[in-house]
């Protein structure tokens, strides 16, 4: 086999590797896009539009803690827990912000000198 021969089967394994990456990439960028459409789709369902633009505000400064108030809204939704109060009003999902905030504040560590 020639060094031209090798060199080709070279080129073509990392073409095919390219290839299938690139179709890999594709998968997971339209299943995180059909992801997202849902979850906007819930959160259309789940806050009033007030608490919808709260919940965008928040996204501005802490994108992170934006997700996981969603994840929280939809764990409340599909465990059955907002039933009664969908759309959830701004004043009730300020009280519910307020609770995941003191949740998250509970681990406060002493230092003994």
């Amino acid at each position: 086999m020639s060094e031209d021969d090798e060199l080709e089967k070279i080129r073509r394994r990392r073409l095919e590797e390219l290839q299938q990456q690139a179709a890999q990439q594709h998968i997971a960028e339209s299943q995180q896009k059909e992801f997202e459409e849902k979850k906007y789709i819930l959160m259309r369902k789940i806050l009033s539009v007030e608490g919808r633009q709260r919940l965008e505000n928040i996204r501005i400064v802490k994108p992170q803690y934006a997700e996981q108030i969603e994840i929280q809204l939809i764990q409340l939704l599909q465990s059955g827990k907002l039933r009664g109060a969908i759309p959830l009003p701004d004043k009730a999902f300020k009280n519910l912000l307020e609770q995941l905030a003191t949740l998250g504040n509970k681990k406060q560590y002493k230092i003994k000198k």
